[in-house]
């Protein structure tokens, strides 16, 4: 299962909701797109510290999933498909979209417009 940063997030304030899905993963991947995303939204946060230490604690047990070549063919392929049926999405959840299709994991996200992908099985809490 990959995570989306709105799942990084939630499982970082141990939101009960989606300790379960986690933890029934067989393997739980982070994005390095959501890796940026989530330090970048700590920046401005008063608990930091706290978070920055979790995270490093955290990625150190966890498969960080980087962009390649292959994740690029699969970004041009649903940003195209996705373009022509007028349904874009943020080229950030683009990237994450590829890395899911790429490494055939479905995403846990409480975003709904990764649904617009038929080949990507989001799952939510």
């Amino acid at each position: 299962m990959i995570l989306d940063t709105n799942a990084l997030s939630a499982y970082a304030d141990a939101d009960p909701a989606i300790l379960d899905p986690v933890r029934k993963a067989a393997v739980v991947s982070l994005p390095v797109i959501v890796l940026g995303e989530y330090r970048l939204g700590i920046q401005e946060s008063r608990h930091r510290a706290q978070y920055e230490a979790w995270l490093d604690e955290w990625i150190a047990r966890t498969i960080i999933l980087p962009v390649d070549m292959e994740t690029a063919r699969f970004y041009a392929s649903i940003g195209f498909d996705l373009k022509k049926r007028g349904k874009p999405i943020p080229a950030n959840d683009l990237w994450i979209s590829a890395l899911c299709l790429q490494h055939k994991m479905p995403l846990l996200s409480r975003d709904h417009h990764f649904d617009v992908i038929p080949t990507l099985r989001r799952i939510s809490w």
